[in-house]
């Protein structure tokens, strides 16, 4: 036990020190929110791989992978799917080169569009912090059981999170996902030949399981895996914290290149979760772990590597890596929403002339209160699955289809985008309501709401903007033309 607790105070101070260090180059607004856009390729990818892979791969996907098997891999693959999509995104969002999405929103749609974006990223981002802080107190659970409830483990986390996120904003952030991102990518990809072996073997494994664990559809309803695909795919096309990295970005170049080398790692850490799950659901079938599937990888890294000290040391690694990728998720989803905040509600609406001292001293603030806020959130969520798939499907339903639509589609307008961000987020909280439940037929108020929303929200998007006047070129020219370096060549 000792070893595992110096392992997590190891990588405790060493965040810590990242944090610390990256807080003297700290001085503007732009240093705080994007880094001072200087981030290079290599930083860019592993913060980007670190903040998409968390607590929904590393508790819900891995949880889904336990019951179910490669099934889980459609939650994983909507996020591969999108980023094929996004590679042609990066250098565009890099050339508009501003601080946040409502901030696109603004440019292309009107004010109301950038509000309404604003309440959306605050649901969305706040929920997934929370169930990162989720996965936090779980793996101090494990680690000290006597002295660490799974709540106080919540308090706990939240406290380093707020913490780190609030030193240096996002230069402490990408930095500290480079250390992060390597040492996952060594603890995971060692450990599944390891756990392979200790179980008796791939074909052991095979063999305990039920066949269904080994399908792509895992013997459910094509729907179901639908409903794992889409929300992720959407949310990642959408997603706030990524568009923050690409404008932080030393230039248009570095940013398509990350996008490559981040659909590289986000295919092999993802599938390597999985068939660790699947591993892990050979190995330990029953007992505690059965009862709360979602801790199986810290579990494993617990109970899995008994034996000499190199093995030992080994799961102490892979359980403080694990931990190490929750907080740089929570560090990249409690940030993002921080600078709306800021940037979005207080530069733009209460104090436009501040002065960088006091932006910063603000920010600092937003990001505890959010912090408390998702905090609060994960002391009453029961399953982080669940909690993942509300969360993408509020940023799917209602930001990705205008945010798509401000580069790819001219005919888009303000009007269109401000009810397709209203329908969109609505339907998402309202979904899972009695009133819902009463008046909608079982038949379509079971499923996830990612199908009612993201429907409500294309049509809105498309009938209003067909009905109302097309946006100007002054508008659509931040959007639509080549990219400064492409047009260089």
């Amino acid at each position: 036990m000792n070893l595992y607790a110096i392992v997590l105070a190891i990588i405790v101070l060493t965040l810590l020190g990242v944090s610390v260090g990256r807080l003297r180059t700290v001085k503007t607004k732009a240093d705080y929110l994007v880094a001072g856009r200087s981030l290079p390729a290599f930083v860019l990818v592993f913060t980007l791989l670190s903040s998409w892979i968390g607590s929904g791969s590393l508790l819900g996907g891995a949880e889904n992978a336990y019951r179910n098997g490669f099934v889980a891999l459609w939650q994983g693959a909507g996020g591969w799917a999108g980023l094929l999509l996004i590679y042609f995104i990066a250098p565009r969002a890099r050339k508009f080169a501003q601080f946040t999405i409502p901030d696109l929103l603004e440019a292309r749609y009107n004010q109301t569009a950038r509000v309404l974006g604003v309440i959306a990223i605050l649901f969305t981002y706040t929920a997934i912090t929370s169930y990162q802080i989720i996965g936090g107190g779980d793996i101090l659970h494990l680690i000290f059981p006597d002295v660490v409830s799974p709540d106080l483990g919540k308090y706990i986390l939240a406290a380093f999170v707020i913490v780190f996120t609030a030193i240096a904003g996002m230069g402490s952030v990408a930095y500290m996902d480079v250390a992060i991102g390597l040492l996952a990518t060594f603890a995971l990809l060692v450990a599944v030949p390891v756990l392979s072996h200790k179980a008796g073997g791939w074909g052991h494994v095979v063999a305990s399981l039920p066949a269904s664990h080994f399908t792509v559809f895992g013997g459910q309803p094509v729907v179901v895996s639908i409903e794992l695909f889409l929300p992720t795919v959407l949310l990642l096309l959408g997603n706030q914290s990524m568009y923050q990295k690409f404008f932080s970005a030393k230039t248009e170049r570095a940013a398509s290149l990350a996008v490559v080398w981040w659909l590289v790692g986000t295919v092999i850490l993802e599938t390597v979760i999985v068939v660790l799950a699947i591993i892990g659901s050979s190995l330990f079938p029953t007992g505690e772990v059965a009862e709360r599937p979602r801790e199986i990888l810290a579990y494993l890294g617990m109970h899995g590597f008994s034996g000499s000290f190199s093995m030992q040391l080994l799961g102490a690694v892979l359980m403080g890596a694990i931990f190490a990728k929750i907080v740089s998720t929570a560090n990249n989803y409690l940030f993002s929403p921080a600078t709306n905040l800021v940037n979005d509600v207080y530069v733009r609406y209460i104090q436009p002339e501040a002065s960088n001292k006091r932006i910063l001293i603000v920010s600092r603030l937003m990001v505890v209160f959010l912090g408390l806020w998702a905090l609060w959130q994960s002391l009453h969520t029961d399953s982080v699955l669940k909690k993942a798939l509300y969360a993408y499907t509020i940023y799917a339903a209602a930001l990705t289809p205008v945010i798509l639509a401000a580069f790819f589609w001219k005919r888009a307008t303000a009007a269109g985008a401000v009810s397709s961000i209203f329908a969109g987020t609505f339907i998402t909280i309202f979904w899972d309501t009695p009133f819902i439940h009463h008046t909608v037929p079982a038949v379509i108020s079971d499923r996830d709401a990612i199908f009612p929303a993201l429907l409500a929200s294309l049509l809105c998007l498309w009938v209003v903007s067909m009905a109302t006047k097309a946006p100007s070129g002054k508008q659509l020219a931040p959007f639509l033309e080549e990219t400064t370096e492409a047009a260089s060549r």
